[in-house]
């Protein structure tokens, strides 16, 4: 066999396979910079209020292509939305001597459970020292950070951007791709420089109190 022929098949060192060169790491798109801002905000809103506008809006926008009627349902969904992390954030959960996990809405004075149908000295009797669980000024401060939290992920949505903002120039869809990003950090920061113990109704990794709390 011919030496020849064999050297002619073999790849030159350094220039083998050149239909798998490596391609340039692109950095990431102002779609998946608000995806990726917006899954980490998520962790900070309620489940429920989150699921509930992710399987409404889509429909509500007529998925981007929108009339003046989806305009309308568009706002009513996002200030229902917003509305509902507002108030959940005054909701805690505990449970009672019996075992039972109760869930209820702090006021200034005390805690009212909702699934708890007795008078108030059995209510005084099931749970120890309610008055704890009284609303403070932090308790206001994450509720209007959970609103702020879930607007910049609810018009980081594409669909709602062509809904509200049809006519938005290059500068607007940029600030709203990078909303969520600019939430996220100064949320985080008052989250972590003011803590809460309150385990809020419908947000996840909330161990309830006890009530020998």
């Amino acid at each position: 066999m011919d030496s020849g022929a064999i050297h002619v098949q073999m790849p030159v060192a350094g220039e083998e396979c050149p239909a798998q060169e490596a391609k340039p790491v692109k950095g990431k798109s102002p779609v998946d910079k608000t995806l990726s801002g917006a899954s980490d905000l998520l962790k900070l809103l309620p489940t429920g209020t989150v699921l509930a506008f992710q399987a409404l809006a889509p429909s509500f926008t007529n998925h981007g292509v929108c009339h003046t009627a989806n305009r309308y349902l568009v706002l009513a969904l996002i200030g229902a939305c917003a509305l509902s992390c507002v108030l959940l954030s005054f909701t805690d959960s505990l449970v009672g001597r019996d075992g039972k996990l109760y869930y209820g809405i702090a006021t200034f004075r005390s805690f009212y459970p909702f699934n708890f149908a007795g008078a108030a000295a059995e209510r005084d009797a099931m749970f120890s020292d309610l008055g704890r669980f009284r609303l403070t000024g932090l308790d206001f401060v994450h509720a209007v950070f959970s609103a702020v939290v879930f607007l910049a992920v609810a018009f980081s949505d594409a669909g709602i951007q062509s809904c509200l903002f049809p006519d938005a120039g290059a500068d607007v869809r940029e600030l709203l791709v990078n909303l969520p990003l600019g939430a996220g950090f100064l949320s985080s920061v008052v989250f972590m420089i003011f803590p809460t113990t309150r385990k809020s109704v419908g947000y996840t990794d909330m161990t309830p109190h006890s009530h020998s709390h």
